[in-house]
């Protein structure tokens, strides 16, 4: 038997902690020891996952509103669009996209395998991305984005369940807010990248700018996703790289925060039963709706080049401004998560950053002024803090069994993906400049969300009363599992 076999038997001999043992930490040295190993074990997870997951998200976002940039040099014209073919092509990608979610989640449950599958995804997508660029008319682009979106589909569901594989109630909502920072940080970026190759590479070798844009964003997903590779780690039970006392306490630790393990003492008739315990959840369909009208109320994301434009500025310097109000939605998910995990509150959270999005819609419709505009873009941007709290919130709220929170969790953003859909066709060139007939179905979506979400709230608590009442009822002193609210 071979050293690393050897290591792999006493992991997983370790990870079968007996009930006495649950009690203790002796295992670990005793309380100050094991606090020092679990810093130590999260600082590891940390740097592998979201120094991973960031970049990735950041490339997978950037890959996939290249097209936004792209219509502001000669995209549509070259070609040949018309009509609402340009968001068809916005459109098409979350076919795809919401096709794939489930499927691709129970896939990835099952192998244990995330450092290889979301990766070799990656790469796939890269390459298609960098097929866009040689398309030349309207069917050639239908196609590489719905292909896109098809792969796409693999990354985020999959990478909110490996969030949910490793961290803690408290803990997941600012890696969530870090993780969905990617997708702040690349309207940033993206912008930025755009600008530079839109201003730069037109007519290089004889292709026009936007066509390196699909090219040089492309094959930089494809390296990063090679390197992706030998960073990410797979599930505490099969991550090889751990110490054996590190995947005991990485178990441990989810085994505590639900009050069950996470497989063995709650998988119960595989993938299959998975499925049916999701589909029959009324709360995941719930959530799935409230997400779909977040998701419409957040469409100006595809456009925000476009809505920067009608402040009257070039296109080099309306993509440059496109980067700050994504800036201060990063740093504002951050600390709004991170404060909704220190109280261990939700609702609030997300419905006060979709209120200050309502104001921004408000001040959009009122005014034509051009700084206004501007500060309306910046409180547009910052609704993605609350939303950022609502994937940390269903990541909490619907814990075992591991099968069941797979597809739940891709079944809730593959169905708010319709928001996409719809949202693709929110803001019409004829309702231009101004925009006030697409701020004002903004507005309408983010306050059914916020309703809808209070509404999940009020199930909760009468979840966790519930729970208290047949704790009372058993004679149980010690509070057990309780889900936020």
């Amino acid at each position: 038997m071979s050293d690393s076999e050897r290591v792999d038997e006493k992991a997983e001999i370790d990870t079968r902690v007996s009930p006495d043992e649950d009690d203790s930490d002796a295992i670990f040295g005793g309380r100050e020891a094991r606090l020092a190993l679990e810093r130590k074990l999260l600082w590891k997870i940390d740097l592998r996952i979201l120094g991973v997951l960031v970049p990735i998200y950041i490339l997978n976002y950037v890959d996939r509103n290249n097209a936004g940039a792209a219509r502001l040099r000669g995209f549509e014209s070259d070609l040949h669009l018309k009509g609402q073919e340009f968001a068809t092509l916005l459109s098409i990608l979350y076919v795809g996209y919401i096709i794939m979610q489930i499927p691709s989640n129970m896939f990835l449950n099952y192998i244990g395998k995330p450092s290889l599958y979301l990766p070799g995804c990656m790469v796939i997508w890269g390459m298609i991305s960098c097929l866009t660029g040689i398309t030349k008319n309207f069917v050639g682009a239908l196609l590489t984005r719905f292909f896109l979106g098809f792969v796409e589909a693999a990354f985020f569901p999959g990478a909110l369940f490996l969030l949910s594989k490793w961290y803690k109630r408290e803990e997941i909502g600012r890696r969530t807010a870090i993780l969905y920072c990617g997708n702040l940080i690349s309207n940033a970026f993206g912008s930025l990248m755009a600008s530079g190759i839109l201003s730069g590479m037109q007519g290089t070798l004889g292709h026009a700018a936007w066509r390196w844009l699909f090219y040089i964003e492309g094959a930089l997903t494809v390296f990063v996703a090679i390197c992706a590779m030998f960073i990410l780690p797979d599930f505490p039970t099969t991550t090889r790289w751990l110490t054996p006392l590190e995947r005991t306490l990485a178990v441990r630790r989810m085994k505590e925060d639900a009050g069950v393990g996470d497989q063995t003492e709650t998988e119960v008739g595989g993938q299959a039963s998975g499925l049916l315990l999701a589909l029959s959840d009324w709360r995941v369909w719930w959530m799935s709706f409230a997400l779909t009208a977040q998701v419409v109320s957040l469409s100006f994301n595809a456009y925000f080049p476009t809505l920067s434009a009608t402040m009257g500025f070039n296109n080099t310097v309306t993509l440059l401004l496109c980067a700050p109000p994504f800036v201060f939605a990063s740093i504002a998910a951050f600390f709004l998560s991170r404060h909704s995990d220190q109280v261990k509150e939700r609702f609030w959270h997300v419905a006060c950053s979709f209120g200050l999005g309502i104001v921004g819609f408000i001040i959009a419709i009122a005014t034509m002024n051009t700084a206004a505009r501007y500060v309306s873009l910046f409180l547009m941007a910052q609704s993605y803090a609350g939303f950022v709290v609502v994937y940390a919130w269903i990541s909490n709220s619907f814990p075992r069994p591991p099968s069941k929170r797979a597809v739940a969790l891709a079944l809730m953003n593959a169905f708010s993906q319709l928001g996409n859909v719809a949202g693709s066709y929110v803001f019409p060139t004829m309702w231009g400049p101004t925009y006030r007939n697409s701020y004002a179905i903004c507005i309408a979506c983010a306050g059914v969300g916020i309703i809808m979400c209070w509404i999940f709230k009020l199930s909760l608590l009468r979840l966790n009363e519930k729970m208290e009442k047949e704790e009372k009822e058993k004679g149980i002193t010690e509070k057990g599992f309780r889900y936020i609210v």
